[in-house]
């Protein structure tokens, strides 16, 4: 989950202005808006059932919705963090409103470096006996050999959307809408597919609008109830010669 160097057409950018009209484009995050970003996150899973897969557990009982809504908070730093880092993560909105971390071709977020300075080594300490089972034994493995099963040869030479969220306070706004679209673009001109997993079945016709459509259900069976995942996959759109360098005016996607 290596980055194409195709800075002739698209061109990495961060944008920093906050002015009205820049609050309605799409922006790439560096490092120092980790956090920011991963509390949009938070609020935009707070309830989704694979997020609290790791915190929602009979070892968890004792501890307070508090220690647990700062564990999901926890969570989410970190894997934004990860992402700032080796992946792209972008938001629009005024207060970041909505934000998608993507991993692009080539990259993933596995190694010892990125691990640590992005705080993901603190879960092993911070998740519960049940919890570390969960994400290490069941969550990680059976993600990395679905998207290895159904990419197959294309693994890593594909976009892979990890998280897409909005505050409640932003929804209906086409925020979700213009992320998709900014990334996607840029995989159209690459000839690239773009995967997904949904953990929300009403997410799907959702995810149809734009191309994506759905290749088979996992589940996660640790918990009371199997849990499921939607696997989707989004298949590189063809790209008018009239419209390549349009793209490449609009679609800014900013060098990490």
């Amino acid at each position: 989950m290596a980055q194409t160097n195709n800075s002739s057409t698209l061109t990495l950018e961060k944008k920093r202005s906050l002015s009205p009209e820049s609050t309605e484009e799409v922006r790439v995050l560096g490092i120092a808006e980790y956090e920011q970003a991963a509390q949009c996150l938070a609020e935009a899973f707070a309830v989704d059932e694979v997020a609290r897969y790791f915190i929602d557990m009979e070892d968890m009982a004792t501890y307070s919705e508090e220690y647990k809504w700062k564990m999901h908070c926890d969570i989410l730093r970190y894997v934004t963090a990860a992402h700032c880092y080796k992946g792209i993560v972008t938001t629009i909105g005024p207060d970041y409103d909505a934000v998608a971390l993507w991993m692009p071709p080539g990259k993933n977020m596995d190694d010892l470096w990125t691990i640590l300075r992005s705080g993901m080594w603190r879960l092993w300490y911070k998740l519960s006996s049940e919890g570390k089972t969960r994400f290490y034994n069941e969550f990680l493995p059976l993600l990395h050999h679905t998207k290895h099963d159904i990419m197959g040869p294309r693994d890593d030479d594909s976009y892979y959307l990890v998280y897409l969220g909005s505050k409640p306070s932003a929804r209906g706004k086409g925020y979700a809408k213009k992320l998709i679209e900014h990334m996607t673009a840029r995989a159209d001109l690459e000839n690239r597919a773009t995967y997904l997993e949904s953990s929300a079945h009403s997410n799907m016709t959702y995810y149809e609008k734009y191309g994506f459509e759905q290749k088979i259900d996992i589940q996660l069976v640790r918990g009371p109830k199997p849990i499921k995942l939607h696997i989707m996959v989004r298949e590189p759109q063809p790209v008018a010669e009239s419209s390549k360098g349009k793209a490449g005016q609009s679609v800014r996607v900013g060098t990490l």
